[in-house]
């Protein structure tokens, strides 16, 4: 193999960087990796370079990995060689381009917005080419190769992407039929992206995604039934298309004509939409933002957010169509946890109301109110979350103060889609509607509607269709009755979704509105609090119809039988027998995916819930490991590392997690609770590595965030053990210090602490702990508090944090002020503790340096004394030669901030109302020599700098040798009298006080 010339870029050839960018980690690995090959290769023939290649990669596992990647990298940055590159790359590759996979999922994720416009051309066509190769997992690129197909954007890289990725669908389709899951991606896909491209330069396009949709929906629909309601609302809105007419009349009117197993469009829309096709339809730095503004971004702090988002999304005409995918994704995925429902961070609905206020067209703004109502319309408790439909509910009750407008056309919108969605189910969707706003009552979402739906700001007729829709939630605060089903009457779909509102939204930011002010007998107002909302547990029957047949017969037998196990006991007989099957030598490896997704299936019921019992006990613990799931633990426990069934076990584990992330934490627990698993916490760094992640300190981030969000009792319980296995990954990570503190409560807090008194846990060591407290001055105040406990629990000397003084500002950081205050008293002062004090800007209202020296000056006196005097002589020693003024002006602030301090204290102690006081004299005797002492200190300083103007201004006649032979202000001398004099004064000041 011919390697490229190289030649000196001013940036990689992988990814766009500017000058001031520093290098890209994971490009300089990459390029790393092509230097090995070109090593190994330069100057040898096509057949000696491969064999090459093949020896190097046997010689173990690190080998293997650079070749395969320095390969991956040459097909992206060289054209011209790629096609030899890749045939190197299925030849020397002995993990089933495993390797290759993981770092474009990789790339994909992380960095496809920085790639250079050839490796993005190239990356394309290499995931053609592992798809025409049947390679195994390449389904999953392809999905995450088309979440980064933007929608509501018609720019020419992202139709080109679009386009590229359709082409792949439709030239081999064979290939596509086989992925269940790749068919319902690519019709949800494909349907969404049909409405941006309907201008007439794009309508060729606009074809070919049509013929695609159509024909997988006509061959494979109950594969695209698994897509669930919003297939309907998908399909709505493209049905005018002459073709798609055609589907919509089938799906309507003869729903045996698309499959035999569809009965009919209820069937369709009573089912819930998986939150994996919500999410693909936003880009990961489209879910990244959103993501951070619902997990990071306090209430009233989010304009400059959404600002940003605004500009690089939503500004353009073509992107209106994307706020219906953010709302969905807004109400379907994002589910915070209790304890973000009760801070102070960006509700979901503030997002929604901030969104439906940007919207510049009528249809845009119609089919936004339906993606936000859309799981209203058919709401089932048993089967619905109640987080689907509280972004609604609290979009109108807090609009209605600021943005009435925003309430009067939802809730016109909310009464009007009742008898026009779909006349023939009219009865079903009033049904649905009502379900919804029972279900928000009882769950306390709000506490009464009647203030809504009866609001004076509503204008007559809309509060009268209210009353007529609705009557049981507009006067009655007890909970109303259930209605009865009415016979549906059969008439024609309306497409279109009526809405009679038009142009009501303004662009003011969405804003809290004030509590309702209720007076109690006392005159006193009533304080209201919000209570988090506990999600119901749902219990859904486990779906694996679509994975069954790609399962070989044995195995499929199996895994019914474990479907159909009814307790505890037979799933696990039936999981082990699983497990062998897995470990036998002739497994098809094929079916890893395929099973794992049955298995995460199945198994949803054992990540509900909490893991931890109520009482620890030994026989508690060993019986709630006694999980089908944990027999995959226990047989790697079991195996020995070099093992072959064991690295096929962990293929097995790392292809659940993908399923099912909670697994993670699921075998953290397992490692440390079961007695079969004692001592074999490293068998979490093994899973770690085979995982996608491939990073221990990624994965182990990723599992304990899942368990803060799932479980806090648990989080505790595997604190200990966490920190003492991987002490590399832990000891110095903020983050996870963070997961922690943010959720544990004083109780969990105080069991923390006696873990580090005991010796059990250590969270702290001195070569980090700086860092990480200086982390934490931007935490919230409970969580400081409670990493300044932890950290005092430990036995770390003082002098190794005190740095941290520099970065404390009175009024921004009081919490780590009044830690280390009380913290200081306890101790005697040492030099350098004086300094970091004494170096403190002084400032009437920060009382800190002040407080502390008067309590060291009433214990240490003496050594306080000593420590300041060390202070005073050390900054006027300094070296003075061929000073310049700025250096001068340095050394004379220090001394000035330490005389403002000296002179604060005395002040306080003379201000202190004192019964037979003595010494006022004495004190106004040391006031004035204090003074005294500044004025001479800075008529010295003023000479010093006359003399180092002087200076500067003949250095132009002098020589180098002259200027080193002027004579230097005879500063010192002076500043030594002046101390000599001070000594004296504090010494007659003592004798004074102790007669």
């Amino acid at each position: 193999m011919e390697p490229s010339p190289a030649k000196a870029k001013p940036q990689g050839r992988l990814l766009v960087s500017t000058p001031l960018d520093a290098k890209d980690e994971l490009e300089e690995r990459l390029e790393r990796c092509v230097g090995i090959v070109q090593s190994l290769t330069n100057g040898l023939s096509e057949r000696e370079a491969n064999d090459a290649l093949t020896a190097n990669v046997c010689k173990g596992q690190q080998q293997h990995e650079e070749v395969c990647l320095g390969l991956f990298t040459l097909v992206l940055t060289e054209p011209s060689q790629a096609q030899r590159c890749y045939r190197d790359l299925t030849l020397v590759n002995r993990d089933g381009m495993n390797v290759v996979l993981v770092k474009i999922n990789q790339i994909l994720m992380e960095k496809f917005l920085k790639l250079q416009d050839v490796p993005r051309t190239q990356l394309v066509w290499l995931v053609r080419e592992l798809v025409k190769s049947g390679v195994i997992g390449a389904d999953g690129v392809v999905m995450t190769l088309m979440k980064q197909i933007a929608g509501g954007d018609v720019s020419n890289k992202n139709l080109w992407l679009a386009e590229s990725v359709l082409d792949i669908l439709v030239e081999q389709k064979e290939w596509v039929l086989k992925s269940g899951m790749l068919i319902a991606m690519s019709v949800y896909t494909y349907l969404r992206l049909i409405v941006d491209h309907g201008t007439p330069n794009l309508l060729s396009l606009r074809q070919k995604e049509v013929d695609f949709c159509i024909s997988m929906l006509r061959e494979k629909f109950m594969e695209c039934f698994i897509i669930g309601r919003d297939l309907v609302r998908l399909l709505q809105i493209v049905a005018r298309i002459p073709e798609m007419e055609l589907l919509w009349r089938d799906l309507l009117h003869n729903p045996q004509a698309l499959s035999p197993q569809f009965t009919g469009l209820l069937q369709l829309l009573t089912a819930r939409t998986s939150r994996k096709f919500l999410a693909c339809r936003l880009t990961p730095d489209m879910e990244t933002k959103l993501l951070f503004m619902t997990s990071r971004v306090r209430f009233g702090q989010q304009k400059r957010y959404q600002d940003w988002f605004q500009r690089q999304y939503l500004s353009t005409a073509e992107s209106q169509s994307l706020r219906c995918d953010l709302i969905r994704y807004i109400c379907g995925v994002v589910h915070p946890s209790n304890e973000v429902l009760s801070s102070d961070i960006l509700p979901r609905w503030a997002i929604i109301g901030w969104l439906l206020t940007t919207c510049t067209s009528n249809v845009a703004a119609s089919n936004a109110k339906l993606a936000l109502f859309y799981d209203w319309l058919f709401f089932s408790p048993e089967k619905d979350s109640i987080m689907n439909i509280e972004p609604a509910i609290l979009v109108m009750h807090h609009s209605m103060k600021p943005h009435p407008a925003i309430t009067a056309t939802l809730l016109d919108f909310m009464c009007r889609i009742i008898p026009h969605f779909f006349p023939p189910l009219e009865s079903q969707v009033r049904q649905g509607v009502f379900n919804s706003l029972n279900f928000i009552m009882e769950k306390r979402v709000l506490a009464h509607l009647a203030p809504l739906f009866d609001n004076p700001k509503l204008d007559r007729e809309l509060r009268s269709m209210l009353r007529e829709r609705f009557p049981e939630f507009c006067s009655s605060p007890s909970p109303p009755t259930e209605v009865k089903m009415e016979e549906s009457v059969a008439l024609e779909m309306d497409n279109h979704v009526l809405d009679k509102e038009e142009g009501c939204y303004d662009n003011t930011e969405a804003a809290f509105s004030d509590d309702e002010e209720e007076v109690n007998n006392k005159g006193k107002k009533r304080e209201f609090r919000f209570h988090p909302i506990k999600e119901a547990v749902l219990e859904e029957p486990a779906d694996i119809t679509p994975y069954l047949d790609q399962l070989d017969d044995t195995m499929k037998e199996k895994v019914l039988q474990l479907q159909k196990a009814s307790d505890t006991e037979t799933q696990c007989e039936v999981m082990q027998e699983i497990v062998d099957l897995i470990l036998e030598e002739d497994f098809d490896s094929e079916q890893m995916s395929t099973l794992a997704s049955c298995l995460a299936e199945l198994f949803k019921s054992h990540f509900r819930g909490d893991v931890l019992p109520d009482e620890i006990t030994e026989e508690s613990l060993e019986e709630s490991v006694c999980k089908p799931v944990c027999l995959v633990f226990r047989n790697l426990c079991t195996m020995q590392e070099d093992n072959s069934g064991f690295s096929v076990l962990l293929d097995m584990l790392a292809e659940l997690y993908q399923k099912q992330p909670k697994i993670g934490y699921h075998l953290l627990y397992y490692l440390k609770a079961s007695k079969a698993a004692m001592g074999k916490m490293s068998l979490y760094e093994s899973f770690a590595q085979a995982t996608a992640l491939g990073d221990l300190h990624t994965c182990l981030m990723m599992d304990m965030k899942a368990c803060q969000e799932d479980d806090v009792r648990l989080l505790c319980y595997l604190t200990p053990s966490i920190y003492s296995e991987f002490p590399d990954e832990t000891l110095r990570s903020g983050e996870l210090l963070n997961m922690i503190v943010a959720v544990i409560d004083s109780t969990q807090l105080q069991e923390l602490m006696c873990h580090v008194m005991m010796g059990n846990l250590v969270m702290f060591r001195k070569d980090s702990v700086l860092n990480i407290l200086i982390q934490s001055l931007d935490w919230e105040t409970f969580e400081q508090y409670s990493t300044w406990q932890l950290f005092l629990a430990h036995s770390i000397p003082l002098e190794t944090i005190i740095p941290i003084l520099q970065h404390l500002k009175y009024k921004e950081h009081p919490e780590a002020l009044s830690c280390l205050l009380l913290q200081l008293r306890r101790e005697k002062p040492s030099e350098e503790m004086v300094k970091m004090v004494l170096s403190r800007p002084c400032h009437p209202e920060d009382q800190f340096t002040t407080s502390i020296l008067r309590h060291w000056a009433s214990k240490h006196d003496d050594t306080l004394g000593e420590h300041i005097k060390a202070q005073l002589i050390k900054n006027n020693n300094q070296p003075r030669k061929r000073q310049r003024y700025s250096h001068t002006h340095t050394h004379r602030q220090t001394d000035r901030q330490l005389g403002e301090h000296i002179k604060a204290q005395l002040i306080k102690n003379n201000n202190q109302p004192r019964k037979r006081q003595r010494y006022t004299h004495t004190h106004r005797q040391a006031e004035r020599q204090t003074d005294r002492q500044a004025e001479r200190q800075t008529e010295t300083d003023r000479q010093a700098e006359r003399q180092t103007d002087r200076q500067a201004a003949g250095g132009a006649h002098q020589g180098p040798a002259d200027q080193e032979q002027q004579p230097a202000p005879q500063e010192a001398e002076v500043l030594t009298h002046t101390h000599r004099q001070a000594e004296r004064q504090t010494g007659r000041l003592r004798d004074r006080q102790a007669g």
